[in-house]
This record gives structure tokens, sequence and C-alpha cells, in this order.
């Protein structure tokens, strides 16, 4: 029943093919009955035989026996030509089975990923915290993989197993009930066996999908992470814990191989049986008269014709348990639901006006109060500086705006309109993000800037760029825009990273503009410059310039001052450093700190 379940999501897939599907059943019919057609011709053949050779010696030294031979082999001919012709045919049929079932597969296999990586896309940030990146990646790539051997492989040979058991048996039955009642008596320990080694198969297979998720999930991070790895000559350690995921993942492998490789012993043992029956039933009918020899070399032929199917089933059971294990993990990220959902979808143009009232923020996966009764209002075309520790909220606020969250309490709002209102997408589109941590792709310098608008045209990347002072860097490099920057822009320093994700948001014109500590990486010359371009950049746009430095909240109209995610001061540059408190006491160290 967990099988079932597990894998009636696909069914929707299997209804959107079903015309392969139902093609494919219809090949696999007329194949099989193309194979089953040459067992009765060497029934006739045999038959023939045995009747003709007593003929044959009975005109033995008459006229007539040259003329018999001839009829007699010329008939044999024609059973062989018909028997070529009628495997050239089953081929045939058998390559329009794989073309229709293994291609549904591909087409399934296909669709599949695009939803888990569409629905991958709608999951909040709170879901990519709690699950790591290579545990997403095995689910969207071996578990998918796995789940196609089901409905390609295992379906097919599924469907060949049962038309071609109900067709021999039609046969069987209908030349001798009792021969075929013997032959098939080995059939119920096999279904026994496929009953007791079920739930085995079933249980290891999610311990291997465990097991490679977390080895996934290691070697992501070691890569990630190489820079550190060899700065710390911890090669060697890394290389034995991948030995040991390795190991685990190859006992449990071995543990589910065990039990795969009972099934195909299992199954010669029975069809020899079957065979041995044939033999000594059949044998008792031809001395009875109610079968002739052909029939029992018949007979033989169905039972090794249903070898390979039956040979299959335990192969076939195995691949449906092991799919039904990974559609298990595949449904338990497809069942999570985003909880950012629009209430009315605006997709409104919007001004920039950004209300924070009493807002409070807590972690869903940690339970850590980030915001505690923050308000703000900012008028459209307003800055204003959130300054303040490391840990006191200011990213926080940063996700806030963007609405990778939704408060706990309290109510933000963009133009007076709930922000919970907006369509999200159309939202973000008219916002811009620096991250604190930069993050840009494995493509062009010029294909980053474009991101957020690919259609964006060259003239606006070149301005772009130049705002964010980073046209000298560009043009030293021997292919300029089109220098590709490596996984994660590897090959550009901590700076150069930064000022090209500045670059990247103020290219796409936002109308909101969110700086997250974004010149913690480039130094007090860069600063200056990268400052001033910005103020001409912060004109008519509203920016939240989210920052440890006082430097940088001295562009903007209104300061305010987090501790431990509350409110301490808020005012202008002029009004706080009047106050002598947190803000001055901060501006005083870091001065301090610039002129050593």
């Amino acid at each position: 029943m967990e099988t079932i379940r597990a894998l009636a999501h696909l069914n929707k897939y299997l209804a959107r093919y079903k015309w392969y599907l139902i093609w494919g059943t219809v090949f696999t019919i007329i194949s099989n009955l193309f194979g089953i057609f040459p067992a009765q011709l060497v029934r006739y053949a045999l038959d023939l035989v045995r009747e003709t050779l007593d003929i044959y010696y009975l005109y033995d030294g008459t006229s007539l026996q040259p003329a018999i031979y001839e009829v007699f082999a010329f008939s044999i001919l024609l059973y062989g030509l018909l028997m070529l012709a009628l495997a050239l045919l089953k081929g045939f049929f058998l390559f329009l089975v794989r073309q229709t079932l293994i291609v549904m597969s591909r087409l399934i296999e296909f669709d599949l990923k695009n939803d888990i990586y569409d629905h991958y896309q709608t999951l909040p940030l709170a879901f990519y915290r709690q699950h790591n990146t290579g545990d997403l990646m095995a689910r969207i790539s071996e578990d998918v993989s796995k789940v196609r051997m089901y409905v390609g492989p295992s379906i097919m040979y599924g469907l060949n197993l049962l038309v071609l058991f109900v067709l021999v048996i039609s046969y069987m039955v209908s030349i001798n009930a009792r021969l075929t009642l013997y032959v098939l008596l080995p059939l119920p320990i096999l279904s026994i066996g496929i009953y007791l080694v079920e739930n085995i198969v079933i249980a290891r297979s999610e311990e291997i999908q465990r097991a490679l998720s977390r080895m996934s999930t290691y070697v992501q991070e070691a890569f990630s992470g190489i820079r550190v790895l060899k700065a710390f000559v911890q090669e060697g350690n890394s290389v034995q814990r991948f030995e040991r995921e390795a190991d685990e993942y190859q006992n449990k492998s071995l543990r589910l191989t065990l039990v795969d490789a009972l099934w195909q012993p299992m199954t010669v043992l029975l069809i020899g049986l079957s065979n041995v029956l044939v033999v000594y039933v059949g044998g008792q009918e031809v001395l009875a008269g109610r079968l002739t020899s052909g029939n029992i070399t018949e007979f033989i032929l169905y039972v090794n014709m249903l070898t390979w199917p039956v040979m299959a089933l335990g192969w076939t059971t195995s691949q449906t348990q092991r799919a039904a294990a990974s559609q298990q993990r595949i449904n338990e990220f497809m069942s999570i639901k985003t909880s950012l959902v629009s209430t009315k979808n605006i997709t409104r143009d919007i001004a920039g006006r950004l209300t924070f009232e009493h807002v409070r923020f807590v972690y869903p996966d940690t339970g850590i109060v980030a915001l505690n009764n923050f308000s703000m209002d900012v008028q459209a075309g307003e800055s204003v500086a959130i300054l303040g520790t490391t840990g006191s909220g200011k990213s926080t606020l940063a996700n806030l705006m963007m609405r990778m969250y939704d408060a706990s309490s309290g109510e933000i709002r963009i133009d007076n309109v709930p922000i919970r209102d907006y369509d999200l997408s159309h939202l973000r589109g008219q916002m811009g993000y620096v991250p604190q941590d930069v993050f840009l792709f494995s493509d062009t310098i010029s294909n980053n800037v474009r991101f957020g608008k690919p259609e964006m045209p060259q003239e606006r990347v070149l301005r772009a760029v130049d705002d964010a002072d980073l046209t000298d860097n560009i043009a030293a490099f021997p292919e300029g825009f089109d220098t590709r920057i490596g996984e994660r822009g590897i090959t550009l320093s901590g700076g150069q990273k930064q000022r090209l994700s500045i670059a990247r948001a103020i290219a796409r014109d936002p109308k909101i503009l969110i700086l997250d500590d974004c010149l913690s990486a480039v130094d007090t010359n860069t600063e200056n410059i990268i400052l001033n371009n910005l103020r001409r950049i912060m004109v008519d746009r509203t920016t939240v310039i989210i920052s440890h430095r006082v430097s940088s909240a001295k562009l903007a109209d209104k300061i305010i001052v987090l501790d431990d995610g509350e409110i301490k001061e808020q005012g202008t540059h002029e009004q706080l450093m009047a106050r002598g408190g947190i803000y001055r006491e901060l501006y005083d160290k870091q001065l301090q700190t610039e002129e050593a």
C-alpha cells in the first residue's frame, strides 16, 4: 500500500502521455503474438516429421519415396522461413515498444525534473535554511532517475510479463489443462517470495538514498570550500571522511544487492522445476495418447518463453520499490507549500514609500528573535541607513523588505499597501538588492550585470558598471565584458565581486535599492568613489543602506541604530552626533581605526 500511495503521484504524468502507454501496450501484445506463433510452428513441424518419416519408410524402394522427400523438405523449409519472418516481425514490434514506453519514461523524467525545480523556486528562504544543497540535488537527480526506471523499463517488462503470461497460459490450457496446472505450480512460491522481500527492498532503498544525500552534501561542501580546505591542509582528512561516507553508501548498496541476488537463482530453480514437470507429466499424457511429442516440445518452449519475464519480475519489483522510496522522498518536498502567498496579486508600479509598523520577527527554524517592535517610515525617494553590529538584525530587515520572509507580527507596507497584497514577482522586479554574501553566476561579466533583465541593452550595462567603479578593472581583462568569471565569481577579487553585485542591482533601475553591507570588502578609496556615485544613483529612489560602517550611513537622510533587534537611536547624522550616544561612539572608533 505504501508503494501504491507513493507512486500514485506519477499517475498524472502517465495520463499526460497515455497514448505512448496505450500504443506501447498494443505493440507489446503484437510482439508477443509473433513470439508465440513459432512455438506452434515447431509443434506442427515435429509432428510432420514424425508422421512423414513413417510414410517415407512405408514407401521404401518405390518411385514415390523421392517425391515424398521433396514435399517433406519443402514443408520444413516453409516452416523455417515462416519462423524467421515471425522473428523479424517480433523484433520490429519490440523496437516500437521501446520507442513508445522508454520514450514515455524520458518525457516523464523531463517533466518531473522541471516540476521539482519549478517547485523549489516557489519555496521560501526558510526552506533552504532547513535543507542542505546536496539533499536537494539528490532528489532532483538520483531520485528522479530511479523513478524513471519504474515508468520506463519496469512498466515495459511488467506489461510484457502480463501479456505474455495471459497469452501463453491461454494457449497451454487450450492444449492440456492438467499439464498447464503442473507447470504453474512453482509460481505461487515466487509470489510469496516477492511479498516477503518487498518490505526489505523498500527499507534498504530508503537507507541508500539517505546515504547518497549525505555523501552528495559533503562533496558539494568540500568543492565549494576548496580554498579553505587547502589553506588548512585538510585534504587528507577530507579524503578520509569521503571514504567513510562512500563506505556507508557501498555497504547499504551491497545489502540491497544481496536481496536482489536471490531472485535469479530462485527463478532459475523454479523454471527448471517447471521443465522437469513438463517432461514428466507430459510424457504420461503422450503415453495416454492425449498429447503428441510436438506438444511436449511446444510446452517446453512456452515455459522457457516465460523464463526471462519471470526472472525480470524480481528486478522489476526491486526497481519499483526503489522508485517508490525515491518518489516518497520527492513527495516530501513537493508537499511543502510556500507561506509567501499574495492575497490580492497587485501588480502596479510602486513609488517606493516603505513603512514598518511594530514588526517582530522570529526565525521559524531556530526560534531566534531577530527583530522586536521595529518601526520606521521612509518616504518615496528618501534614504535610510540601518546601522548596527553583527547579529543586530540588519540583514533580517533586508529579507523582510524583499519578502523572503513574512513578519511574525506587525505590518510592512509599500506605498501604504500591505506587502502581502502585492504580486511577489512583480514587487521584487522593482527592487534592487546587493547582498552581504555576494553570489555571482558562472557566466560572463555582461550577463551577470543584466541578470535581473536579460534583455537589457549594453549601454545600460556600461552605465551600471561605471557607477560601481568597475570599468577600469573590466578593461584590464583580455576579453572585457565577455570574461567568464568562474563559479561564484572565483576569478574576481572580493572588492570586484561586491562592485559587480552593486552594478547588477542598479542596472535594473529599481524603485527601492537595498544595500546590505555591500562595501565591506572594498578599500577606503574605492568606498569613497562608490559612495560618491551612489549619491547620484540614490536620487529619486528609496534607498536602504545596511551597514556597520558609519561612512556609508552618512549618505542617508535618516539613520537608525539597531542593537539586538531593537531600535536604540534614530535621526540624521548631525542629530546623532550631537546626542553623543551609540552612533557617536561608533563614529569615533571607526575614525580612529581609519587614522591608524
